[in-house]
């Protein structure tokens, strides 16, 4: 079916899966505020928003199997635009389950908590499905505000308020940059939609054109702040740190994983014209990007900052994918960030497990010797940590998504050889931190007097095996995922031939 998005009606048809999600968060957010707060109620809701995401999942695996396509419009309706929603979903049914045992022992006894995060998953599903810059703010808005709240959600925490305050006022900062860089692309262009906007930068030769490059440039900073790429980085530490660990690990994977879909469709399909203007910043952020975060985490003790400085570097790898500006950057970013949302998030889920009230023993000292009373919390960590740093066999999945970041680098019309043999390099470096973890684990001695990390609750269980067997039998079989990302790239609707061929 080709949906016709000058028709409201259709239009509506497109959003299915997005207005289910919104619909069901309002109607919980109700719900949540409703009755007073308690650990019973905060149950109920979060269990509810965990059957409304499993409903929503359904609902876009069943749009994606029916190969809907849609012509020129506001949103997409294609294979990208599922693959990330799914993406996106599976991370806010993480953060909601690992958030189910986790916030009772924290004290934080809101049920708006899980609401919050499903509004800024429709916000992450609008960025998804954007098609237009108008749409892309209120998407990263949306999304935005709902973290920011998030980040401080507990407020018996300094290390929370201070890190939701910095959020939010570099947040806002960044938002001013992304919202004066559409002002000035429509003053170039005349037009906020992104297929008018490629079609118009080549046919129109606004490819010098100042205001075009500006707006650019302000789109790339916005973007860069949203996927915390250094320089643009320096919230993220005490933030990654000061959230609850769930919520954390939603903005390492999710907030990330939209803010690249939607940072991969506006270059593939808006500015593919401009590669000569954006082609040099773009690389020079991916490998600094890269560099900062593997080296600056060789110093971190504590693991949220240490994983914080990794998500850096990740970036940083994902922009080598945007940096080629073809479709087989996108396939590569989409295999990669599955392999990164489910190591990320497995990561996660064993530091909570490890982790006490107060956010406490969070430091590499308190995993030393984890594998003699914990060993299947120290086995499902190695996978994760192995995974990360892109190590073959057991963290396969890893592997081959570097290898196919590699892959689309070096054959793209502009080969980056010189950022391949960087990410490479920074790889290596990454072994020095990743490995440290495993060593800690397995070579060293439990310290005398140190308490046994208690028993994880099975919500938590079930996120740390779930995502190592994905991890182990992904790498073992990547065959279906590899063929997932090809099917899944963006496809945009009646592009001139020029455009089209930029776009290759």
């Amino acid at each position: 079916m080709n949906f016709d998005l000058a028709n409201p009606s259709q239009l509506m048809q497109a959003l299915g899966p997005d207005l289910l999600l919104m619909a069901g968060a309002m109607v919980l957010m109700l719900w949540a505020a409703w009755r007073p707060d308690s650990e019973a109620h905060q149950r109920s809701v979060g269990r509810a928003s965990l059957a409304l995401i499993a409903a929503t999942i359904a609902v876009v695996l069943w749009y994606a199997s029916r190969g809907l396509t849609s012509g020129a419009g506001v949103i997409a309706v294609d294979n990208f635009r599922w693959a990330a929603d799914v993406v996106c979903l599976i991370g806010a049914f993480g953060a909601i389950a690992l958030g189910l045992e986790y916030n009772p022992r924290e004290r934080i006894l809101p049920a708006e908590s899980h609401v919050l995060v499903l509004f800024a998953t429709s916000g992450m599903m609008m960025l998804a499905a954007a098609r237009d810059l108008m749409i892309v703010f209120l998407g990263v808005e949306l999304m935005s505000v709902a973290v920011y709240v998030l980040a401080g959600l507990n407020r018996r925490s300094n290390k929370s308020a201070e890190g939701a305050l910095k959020y939010f006022l570099l947040g806002a900062f960044a938002s001013a940059f992304l919202l004066y860089g559409i002002a000035l692309i429509y003053g170039s262009t005349g037009s906020t939609n992104l297929n008018e906007i490629g079609q118009r930068i080549v046919t129109g030769n606004y490819v010098a054109h100042p205001m075009a490059l500006v707006g650019t440039a302000l789109l790339l900073v916005g973007f860069g702040f949203k996927v915390a790429a250094a320089p643009f980085h320096m919230w993220a530490p005490d933030v990654y740190e000061g959230a609850p660990t769930p919520i954390t690990a939603f903005m390492a994977t999710a907030v990330k994983a939209a803010a690249f879909t939607t940072f991969v469709r506006v270059w593939l399909e808006a500015l593919p014209g401009m590669g000569d203007a954006w082609f040099k910043p773009v690389w020079w952020l991916a490998a600094v990007a890269m560099f900062v975060g593997n080296t600056v985490a060789l110093s971190q003790r504590n693991l949220k900052r240490l994983l914080a400085y990794s998500s850096i570097a990740h970036s940083g790898y994902l922009m080598v994918a945007v940096a080629t500006g073809t479709l087989a950057g996108s396939a590569a970013f989409l295999f990669y960030i599955v392999a990164y949302t489910l190591a990320s998030f497995g990561a996660f889920a064993v530091v909570i497990t490890v982790g006490t009230e107060g956010d406490a023993r969070n430091e590499l000292s308190d995993y030393e010797g984890l594998w003699h009373v914990r060993p299947w919390l120290a086995v499902a960590m190695s996978v994760f940590m192995l995974s990360l740093m892109g190590f073959p066999v057991f963290g396969g999945i890893g592997f081959f998504g570097k290898w196919y970041l590699l892959m689309a680098a070096i054959e793209a019309p502009r080969p980056l050889t010189t950022l391949a043999v960087v990410l490479v390099l920074t790889s290596v470096v990454s072994a020095g931190y990743y490995l440290n973890v495993v060593r800690v684990m397995f070579m060293k001695q439990r310290p005398e007097g140190a308490p046994d990390p208690e028993r994880a609750g099975p919500l938590t269980r079930g996120v740390v095996l779930v995502a190592a067997l994905a991890i182990l039998a992904l790498g073992l079989v990547p065959n279906r995922l590899i063929n997932w990302s090809r099917d899944s790239i963006p496809r945009a609707p009646a592009a001139p031939s020029a455009v089209a061929d930029l776009a290759k």
